[in-house]
């Protein structure tokens, strides 16, 4: 998310923050409500800082769907997922949905077309049964990353921050549309 502080500050005031895990160099992450715990601090601190404003979580893989548990506990104005990892370790068996069709808060979802944590025809079949509002903009060729290989970048004459770009762009159309902010 670091990488998209500067990007999303176009849109409106950013904070990040790590996980505890992170935070301190080990790479199995903390349980659930640990991560939870942590992220509510983190936007009870960003609330502080920027109380007149309106207040979308947006989050990378883990933090998006850490950012869905904490909207069913916390008055958020909306959710932005990149990457979101619908199924655990790729297992097409184990999806993380649950959480998904709880959501009320308005959503959108930026995937890549070849993330295996989130194939696309299972993100479809979710979204047409959540209650929330949801969103879809799909990265074509993007990883879990939402990284295109240079290949088809090169192929297609374009650059990966014109990807970003574009990625940007609908994540203020979300923001403008869902008159977010």
């Amino acid at each position: 998310m670091r990488n998209w502080k500067a990007r999303l500050g176009e849109i409106g005031n950013v904070e990040t923050f790590d996980y505890d895990y992170i935070r301190e160099g080990r790479k199995r992450p903390d349980r659930l409500p640990q991560l939870i715990a942590r992220h509510r601090e983190a936007l009870s601190n960003a609330k502080e800082q920027h109380p007149s404003e309106r207040t979308i979580l947006a989050g990378k893989s883990m933090g998006g769907r850490i950012g869905c548990h904490v909207s069913l506990e916390e008055k958020v104005n909306g959710l932005i997922c990149l990457g979101y990892p619908l199924c655990a370790m790729g297992d097409r068996a184990k999806l993380r949905d649950e959480i998904l069709r709880a959501l009320t808060t308005p959503i959108l979802f930026i995937q890549g077309t070849h993330d295996s944590l989130c194939p696309l025809d299972l993100l479809e079949r979710v979204r047409n049964e959540m209650k929330a509002p949801n969103f879809l903009y799909v990265v074509e060729g993007g990883d879990h990353s939402l990284r295109v290989p240079k290949r088809q970048l090169q192929a297609a004459g374009e650059t990966q921050n014109e990807v970003d770009r574009r990625i940007l762009q609908a994540i203020s159309g979300f923001v403008d549309q869902s008159n977010l902010l």
